[in-house]
């Protein structure tokens, strides 16, 4: 890896983990710059998980006012994002990329629909009196964030959105406060399957480092740009950075 390369790769960093906690789908800025470095494939996405992970622990910190009160939230959401994520990793290491990525756009692409009509959704079971069927998390958002980890373990670009669009209709919250639970479950789904390639296939250590330092930065960055931002303005960045997702994946 020349000097300019490993500049791009700890840029690249930077920015996906600005735009993880903001929203999700950092990977889709990291995967292409280490893949242009000349990794392969499978090379480029483990060492990009795990030098992802300390983008999502600056990033949690940087959220923890939001985190107050949550506790049990996160012990029971947590839960499906760790057994996913290894499932998710263990696919990884078993599977070819073709059969999971196909379905990607699609997920995607579901998950802007909920985002954008959550609001009118949830307006609507208020009004009927309705309430989530557990306030720390239905079984169907139980089960919902499991499938993301799955994901988030094998490939993860934008597993932020699909978290989000999940908890926004299947929960009754502020939009930030989920924003910091979802930073956590990433975090999480991210941690496991780091742990579990270190352990079973090849990882490039030094483009692990590189964006691994380059993502703490943005961490805490997106951390105080993604906390001041209004609802509104939250989910018009999710649906944009969704619609950016799903082109970069259907034009390869």
């Amino acid at each position: 890896m020349t000097p300019w390369e490993g500049l791009a790769v700890f840029a690249a960093g930077a920015g996906a983990g600005t735009i993880n906690v903001i929203v999700g789908s950092g990977t889709l800025i990291t995967f292409p710059v280490l893949l242009a470095i000349g990794l392969p494939p499978v090379t480029a996405n483990v060492s990009n998980t795990l030098g992802l992970v300390p983008g999502s622990i600056s990033g949690a910190i940087g959220y923890r006012q939001e985190l107050v009160g949550q506790r049990r939230r996160l012990l029971r959401l947590g839960v499906a994002s760790l057994l996913g994520g290894l499932l998710g990793a263990v696919l990884l290491t078993r599977l070819p990329g073709s059969a999971f990525n196909a379905i990607v756009p699609v997920l995607i692409l579901l998950a802007l629909v909920l985002v954008v009509i959550q609001p009118r959704v949830a307006r609507a079971v208020a009004a009927r009196g309705g309430a989530p069927a557990h306030p720390d998390g239905s079984w169907a958002l139980v089960l919902g964030i499991f499938c993301c980890g799955i994901y988030g373990g094998y490939f993860g670009a934008a597993q932020g959105v699909l978290m989000l669009a999940l908890m926004g209709m299947l929960l009754r919250d502020d939009l930030q406060r989920m924003n910091a639970v979802k930073n956590v479950l990433a975090l999480i789904v991210n941690a496991v399957a780091a742990v579990f390639f270190m352990f079973t296939t090849h990882m490039d250590w030094l483009a692990a480092l590189l964006i691994a330092a380059g993502s703490t930065i943005g961490g805490l960055i997106g951390a105080k740009v993604g906390r001041r931002l209004p609802p509104i303005a939250l989910r018009t960045l999710i649906v944009l950075v969704g619609l950016a997702a799903v082109t970069k994946l259907l034009i390869g």
